[in-house]
């Protein structure tokens, strides 16, 4: 996969995560949902509807300060990004408009965040064998 693609696909995806929770909703759904419109047309309804839906999770999750479910939603958009950026290139000029558009001062933060939690227990995955290692 294209680094340029994956980055592009994780700023939209946090970018449209992030809007769904502030006022700026209504020209994010529409921004995005024109988008589709353009690119996919066929897809543009599912996309609109998946957006109201999310917007509900997202405001849902930000109340109960869920971040698990937030992440879950950005990597959910940020794959149907990617999947649509791939699908038509062309796309790619007009998202990184329509980011410029909703956020225009950067001020979302555009970066992946992952945790991890250590067990001490491990297993290491090679070349199709497992091995387990006990920590000491």
């Amino acid at each position: 996969m294209d680094p340029e693609v994956t980055s592009l696909a994780q700023s939209a995806g946090t970018t449209l995560v992030t809007l769904m929770a502030a006022d700026a909703w209504q020209r994010t759904r529409d921004g995005f949902t024109q988008l589709w419109r353009r690119m996919q047309p066929e897809r543009a309804e599912t996309v609109a509807a998946e957006l109201e839906a999310g917007r509900e999770d997202v405001l849902a999750a930000v109340a109960a300060h869920d971040q698990e479910t937030l992440d879950e939603l950005r990597l959910q958009w940020q794959r149907s990004v990617r999947r649509l950026i791939v699908a038509r290139p062309a796309a790619v000029e007009e998202l990184r408009r329509l980011l410029d558009e909703l956020d225009p001062g950067g001020s979302v933060p555009r970066q992946i965040t992952q945790h991890a939690t250590a067990s001490g227990q491990a297993r290491v995955y090679q070349a199709g064998r497992d091995q387990h290692i006990a920590e000491r």
